[in-house]
């Protein structure tokens, strides 16, 4: 089974409040994600998976990746809807942050769900997708509740970042109907095809700093905003590594003082005797 890292990112904004998918668009996205998390764990139990939130003032990381879906909806529950979809500052981030992953051999992928009209510039827009096909990085659009006006700029997008001789990204478009979003989901080649090989887990230079940022076409004097989202979001992701080594650091002490107690304990009773 292909390991892989996953970075979703859920459309929240004003859009997702409509409601031709039950509950509301979004709510429909939140059990969706949760199919998504469990199909990919089940894939591979290795595989983690981040979420970010697409709209409002600016794109945010809710979660950086992780193997717990608790964690995942404990960032859905602070969810607030909101603003507009900024669509390729939200896969950016994505991209920013997969670079930043633990496991470098792990494949990488951004799953990205759409329900609202997709106001980028289209050329902005095939320029990532190109740099995302340089890096290796697969992506899966989730297109529903606007499909007539997003249509058309995200097959151009899947047709641009897919690669000739593979093609691991995915589009589907869902009409409003009697089915749940996840059960779309479900039949569709994003899940169905879960076992093939996402982008390659080898994305050459992985440098951190400003330099990862102009590998996506941010350059910090031009867009001050976008970069300081860029930046925090990859210091989310160090700061959290930082945790689990120091987590395992202590884990690791607390274990060799019980062995130490322990054979101390058996040298005493040897004493006795």
């Amino acid at each position: 089974m292909v390991l892989e890292a996953t970075v979703i990112t859920i459309d929240n904004s004003e859009y997702s409040r409509n409601g031709d998918f039950p509950r509301t668009r979004f709510e429909a996205q939140i059990d969706a994600v949760e199919f998504i998390f469990q199909a990919k764990r089940n894939s591979n139990p290795e595989n983690t998976v981040g979420l970010i939130l697409s709209a409002g003032s600016n794109p945010r990381v809710l979660s950086t990746f992780t193997s717990e879906f608790g964690k995942i909806l404990s960032g859905l529950h602070d969810t607030h809807i909101e603003g507009s979809i900024h669509l390729g500052t939200a896969i950016q981030i994505a991209a920013l942050t997969l670079k930043h992953r633990q496991n470098k051999v792990q494949h990488q992928r951004i799953v990205v769900f759409v329900c609202s009209p997709i106001q980028d510039d289209r050329q902005e827009l095939m320029k990532l997708a190109k740099k995302l096909k340089k890096n290796n990085i697969a992506v899966d659009i989730i297109n529903f509740g606007e499909i007539e006006h997003n249509t058309a700029i995200v097959e151009e997008f899947i047709e641009t970042v897919n690669n000739s001789q593979e093609e691991s990204s995915h589009l589907l478009n869902i009409q409003p109907g009697p089915r749940l979003l996840y059960e779309h989901i479900a039949g569709s080649r994003i899940i169905l095809e879960e076992g093939a090989a996402g982008g390659s887990g080898f994305d050459g230079d992985s440098a951190g700093g400003d330099n990862g940022f102009m590998d996506f076409g941010v350059d910090p004097s031009v867009d001050p905003e976008l970069a300081m989202a860029l930046r925090l979001s990859m210091e989310e992701e160090q700061q959290r590594q930082e945790r689990l080594r120091q987590q395992q650091e202590q884990q690791e002490q607390q274990q060799q003082q019980q062995e130490i107690q322990g054979q101390g304990q058996e040298q005493e009773q040897e004493n006795k005797s």
